[in-house]
């Protein structure tokens, strides 16, 4: 079982790659609805799926509709560094 601290670096790792992937595609944005609450998903776990699911609920206003976003495929992560300096100091 993971605990609370991991799933919320979770959550914000997907956070950050879904506002990444909006600025991309804003046509997507177009389809979210005012005052939504967004409830990040991923694809083979559902524990953490779930977790989101439930924080979600306890966080929602009443009456807003809540969306919930299913990333299906992540890309590896990689370093955009193209050069960099190692300097060793003793």
């Amino acid at each position: 079982m993971k605990n609370t601290k991991q799933f919320i670096e979770k959550n914000t790792m997907l956070v950050k790659e879904f506002d990444k992937y909006v600025l991309e595609h804003p046509e997507f944005g177009d389809n979210i609805p005012n005052n939504a609450l967004l409830v990040m998903q991923i694809n083979d776990d559902e524990e953490f799926n779930q977790w989101a699911r439930q924080t979600g609920l306890s966080a929602r206003d009443e009456g807003n509709p809540i969306v919930y976003i299913t990333i299906t495929e992540l890309k590896q992560v990689r370093s955009r560094i193209e050069k960099l300096k190692f300097e060793c100091v003793d």
